[in-house]
């Protein structure tokens, strides 16, 4: 199968392992942004059999679980309301808000339904004029164009009942926030081949040559990132900083020029608060005045006061690449899948449930 078989190919893996284990001559460590990467690290066993010398450190790169406590709170409270049908993806059902998760609102009679599309919520809406439909809209910049789609669909066909939470976080100002923190020692960047493919490369040159990092997109295969790991560490061995596209099968420099302009035409940019992280300015979409009156919170007066955090939940940490899921005191223990204390040991993309479900996991399997 194209791209796929050849993407997962264990005997060309091995070949440029040994080709970063010629190249490497001094200890580097590289950040994998998005929470794909981490989960096809581990799962394929990659972090087991990289050199000593390089040390892949987890990013930001979950939105589910940069999701802001305070959102999922709210999301809680409208699918409670009555008359109200709340949809969402799947991984947002058992994400932990400051009493309970959605999955738990579902079981206490919330009529809260998972889908693949906020345009199924628009049809929804439609087939439901006496109920209020409410897309929770979660995601990096991957998914805004089809929250922006199921909005101009609605304005369009004058469904007024439709309306959306929106939680939507951009990856350069993460990428940002982490280079700009004391702690952190990151000499390179895998960046998210999918937020490329909608964005382009553009966003990542002024940061690549602000900070002297090299940045590379990668896919989410195992080839994919290995490809992407041993061009980071040609350009650090070179002392070189430059965005490289390992994706190119998918990006393309500019991106989806459609996807781009529908985002451009609903949301703006805006400060947004991150979960576990804190508030970050200009690091997340907003709807703008003219789809107001498809914006849950304006249209409901939710308050988007957020609570305070619990403490035993290291997930910011976490998710900054301070620290490695197994050096929480909880994890697999106190926070499980079944059980977490926070979000990224619920979400496919996030670092806990990739350490959790896939450690020990080998390239070959």
């Amino acid at each position: 199968m194209k791209y796929l078989k050849e993407y997962r190919d264990p005997v060309l893996a091995r070949k440029i392992l040994d080709e970063i284990r010629r190249t490497v001559t001094r200890p580097w460590s590289i950040m994998e942004v998005c929470g794909g990467q981490t989960h096809s690290l581990v799962k394929n066993g990659i972090i087991d059999v990289l050199p000593s010398e390089i040390t892949m450190i987890h990013g930001p790169g979950c939105p589910v679980c940069v999701t802001p406590i305070h959102l999922i709170d709210a999301a809680i409270d409208l699918a409670m309301r009555p008359n109200v049908i709340l949809c969402s993806f799947g991984d947002m059902l058992r994400v932990p808000g400051s009493n309970q998760n959605l999955l738990e609102a579902k079981a206490q009679g919330a009529d809260v339904r998972i889908l693949y599309s906020p345009l199924e919520a628009v049809a929804i809406a439609k087939d439901n004029p006496t109920k209020e439909v409410i897309f929770f809209a979660v995601g990096f910049e991957t998914t805004a164009p089809a929250n922006a789609l199921s909005l101009v669909h609605a304005k369009r066909e004058g469904i007024t009942n439709y309306s959306i939470l929106a939680s939507h976080v951009l990856v350069p100002p993460a990428i940002k926030a982490v280079i700009n923190d004391p702690l952190s020692k990151i000499d390179g960047f895998l960046a998210a081949g999918h937020v490329c493919t909608i964005m382009g490369n553009g966003q990542y040159y002024p940061l690549a040559s602000e900070y002297k990092v090299p940045i590379v997109v990668t896919g989410f295969e195992p080839i994919d990132v290995i490809q992407g790991i041993l061009m980071v560490v040609k350009q650090l061995e070179l002392g070189t900083h430059e965005v490289e596209n390992q994706y190119s099968r998918i990006v393309r420099e500019e991106g989806n020029k459609e996807a781009r302009a529908i985002i451009e035409q609903v949301f703006e940019v805006s400060d947004q608060v991150w979960r576990g992280i804190g508030e970050m300015p200009s690091s997340g979409y907003k709807i703008q005045d003219n789809f107001e009156a498809f914006d849950a919170v304006k249209k409901f007066g939710i308050s988007v006061d957020a609570p305070e955090e619990k403490t035993e939940c290291i997930s910011g940490e976490i998710m900054k690449g301070l620290k490695k899921p197994s050096q929480c005191p909880h994890f697999g223990k106190k926070c499980t899948p079944e059980n977490p204390l926070g979000a990224p040991m619920v979400s496919s993309e996030g670092a806990c449930a990739a350490y959790y479900h896939f450690s020990g996991t080998s390239i070959s399997n």
